[in-house]
């Protein structure tokens, strides 16, 4: 069996006003120096066997297709 991580952010591009607010409410609870914030996605696949090329591939495919919106998010897909 093997583990694969699916990581959708934001594109830089676009507002994230999630991590904006976690940004301004920082200094506010003593944590200097952070310079910006963006939040995302984190969702990790069990597959049935080797996470070979194949298989990266098709895990690509769901996160095009249902884990994130590729209009406005990127996504990078990874073995655990």
């Amino acid at each position: 069996m093997a583990r694969v991580v699916v990581d959708v952010m934001l594109k830089p591009e676009i507002l994230d006003p999630q991590g904006q607010a976690i940004a301004r409410k920082l200094p506010q609870m003593g944590f200097e120096g952070v310079v910006a914030v963006r939040q995302g996605k984190r969702f990790e696949v069990e597959l049935e066997g080797d996470a070979d090329e194949a298989a990266l591939e098709r895990v690509a495919k769901i996160a095009e297709t249902l884990l994130a919106n590729p209009v406005i998010e990127n996504y990078e897909v990874h073995v655990l």
